[in-house]
């Protein structure tokens, strides 16, 4: 009774614990996903990743692979696979395991008390077929998303009148990992129809079908990665190359296929999908149990595309019910229906349209005017606060020169009061002191040409020179901070048209950017700028350092206002930095380069 009465006890005591544990599941995700990261993907990954990321509570750690089942399979990837995902992933403590398309999960939960004991799984990219296949195992659960070949038949009839025949395109149904089970319903789905079988064929000999289809049919594709001769394709890319051919409309299951060609029709969505799959993680993440987690439903809308609207002339009336149409300009009375009714109306009231557009045109001239001058004197203040930074470098650089000039003249002093002066010493000290004298000057009149408030002008000017002398003024700057300063300018001039003053600062602002980067580095510190030609229409300006880099997820916001990771930065450098690029007609861009460390390039027009 004892022992009894002890077992009872611990099992009670452990109970709240095990609770304890569920409530507290570690905030780490596992997403596996069975795409090669093609654009569809990729948007249902960076939704669910964008979702994950604004858990209110608490950092949600998110790691991703694509396993590409689309193109590989077979027993030894497999083994392969696992292995791999083994080694990785041992040291990891993952809280839920998210598997994209049916293929994936199969695998999953074949897997999972080897590799992942215990995690719940939380699947997308699933029908219902998919799901019974699985056999309800335990700690399961997700977004299914219904989309049989029935919906795409709909869609067909919708735009086809008295639709009597269908070509179905793509990769044999058992190779597909989404739209498998089509396969399956073929026969019930287009009971009535004609069927033209492409599933399967060679690229080449699609698009040759395609040309020739009967003219109440409709092309059904669902997706096609090879060309059946050894070439793989993105299903966008594939879609593209058969609608330049079709003379048919093209029915298509995904958002990302609309503009290759497609028509629409039953689509899958693969943001919306992308948030219900984090909402139902960060559910279990929070302590619900994936039992207790009924699965979702969606991820599906009839979509189409207005232009193969337009060639193929459909009614939006014959859509289905609840269609959004993409891609439609709206049309001049929807653009300007108020000014419409005002000319037709009277001549009086055009008329007094027309003063009141004058008007309109000449108050944003004069906001562009003045945007321009804001965009200048903020641009100036820039220059002021990078030239404050620098102001001990800017002292040390006029001190040496200062200095030498004031040992020299004491020199000259001492040897005029010798008995027999040497004149051709004193004409030697002279010549120093006028050489330093040049030197102090050429610092004050670069740094007067940089702090001088000057409008927005462009003239002829060498790339060259604008960059050596940039990096002229940074180099006592960089010997101070201890980094090594390297420029490669292209062999021949850069003639090109623009505001040397401007452009400067765009180059100091990006190497300053470079130096506070590879301060932290103990040792190694090299910033590099390059000048050369992009092809023979413009020039490239690379500013290049061997700093830590950007982190992924800041690439995209550096040049935002006010975006800044400096404890006293204003986060208005890189910003003013694109708004000068833009204005010369250049372009702007970050990123990080293979071996380490970050690169910014700009592209500026050659002068004609």
């Amino acid at each position: 009774m004892r022992i009894k009465g002890l077992i009872v006890g611990l099992v009670t005591l452990l109970a709240p614990m095990s609770l304890s544990a569920q409530e507290r599941r570690p905030h780490s995700v596992l997403v596996l996903d069975q795409s090669d990261g093609g654009p569809f993907y990729y948007q249902l990954l960076s939704s669910l990743r964008g979702t994950v990321a604004n858990h209110p509570d608490e950092h949600v750690a998110l790691y991703s692979e694509n396993l590409d089942l689309s193109r590989f399979s077979g027993p030894v990837f497999e083994a392969s696979l696992k292995r791999y995902l083994k080694e990785k992933y041992q040291d990891k403590t993952i809280g839920a395991l998210v598997s994209v398309g049916a293929a994936t999960t199969e695998l999953v939960v074949k897997w999972r008390d080897e590799l992942w004991p215990g995690i719940p799984v939380v699947y997308a990219m699933l029908d219902e077929m998919d799901v019974a296949r699985l056999k309800r195992p335990p700690n399961v659960t997700g977004v299914i998303n219904h989309l049989p070949l029935a919906f795409e038949i709909e869609a067909a009839r919708a735009v086809v009148p008295d639709l009597d025949t269908i070509a179905l395109v793509g990769d044999p149904w058992n190779s597909l990992v989404v739209y498998r089970n089509w396969g399956d319903e073929v026969g019930t789905a287009a009971a009535g129809l004609k069927v033209i079988d492409l599933v399967g064929q060679k690229l080449a000999d699609v698009r040759q079908r395609v040309a020739e289809l009967p003219e109440r049919s409709a092309i059904i594709y669902s997706a096609m990665f090879s060309d059946g001769e050894g070439k793989f394709y993105l299903p966008s890319v594939a879609l593209g190359l058969i609608a330049e051919r079709a003379n048919r409309p093209i029915i298509t299951p995904a958002e990302t296929f609309l503009v290759p060609g497609g028509i629409g029709g039953y689509v899958l969505l693969p943001r919306q999908i992308g948030e219900e799959v984090a909402g139902v993680t960060l559910r279990i993440l929070d302590g619900a149990r994936a039992a207790e987690v009924p699965p979702v439903h969606g991820g599906v809308k009839p979509i189409f595309n207005w232009p193969q609207m337009q060639r193929w002339n459909v009614s939006q009336s014959s859509l289905p019910a609840g269609s959004e149409i993409r891609f439609r300009d709206p049309s001049f009375l929807e653009k300007y229906r108020w000014q419409s009714a005002l000319v037709a109306a009277a001549l009086l009231i055009q008329a007094g349209l027309i003063a009141f557009l004058l008007h309109e045109r000449h108050m944003r001239r004069h906001a562009e005017v003045e945007s321009r001058k804001r965009m200048t004197e903020l641009a100036h203040v820039n220059r002021r606060a990078t030239t404050g930074e620098l102001s001990s470098s800017i002292a040390h650089e006029l001190n040496q020169p200062l200095g030498a000039i004031l040992t020299n003249a004491e020199t000259a002093e001492l040897i005029l009061k010798s008995d027999n002066p040497d004149l051709g010493e004193i004409r030697e000290i002279l010549a120093d002191i006028k050489r330093d004298d040049q030197r102090a000057g050429e610092v004050l009149r670069r740094l007067r040409g940089f702090l001088k408030r000057t409008p927005f002008e462009t003239r002829d000017i060498d790339l060259n020179e604008i960059m050596s002398e940039a990096f002229k003024f940074m180099s006592v700057q960089a010997s101070a901070r201890n980094v090594a300063l390297y420029l490669q300018t292209a062999p021949n001039a850069l003639r090109i048209r623009g505001d040397p003053i401007h452009l400067q600062q765009v180059i100091l602002n990006l190497v300053v950017n470079s130096m506070d980067a590879v301060a932290t580095m103990p040792y190694g510190r090299t910033v590099i700028g390059r000048t050369e030609l992009n092809g023979g229409s413009s020039a490239v300006v690379s500013i290049s350092d061997s700093g830590p880099g950007i982190p992924a997820d800041e690439l995209s916001r550096v040049f935002d206002p006010f975006f800044t990771t400096k404890d006293q930065g204003m986060g208005i450098g890189l910003s003013i930095a694109r708004t000068i690029v833009l204005a010369h007609r250049g372009q702007i861009w970050a990123e990080n380069q293979h071996g380490g460390g970050a690169a910014f390039h700009f592209t500026l027009p050659l002068a004609a």
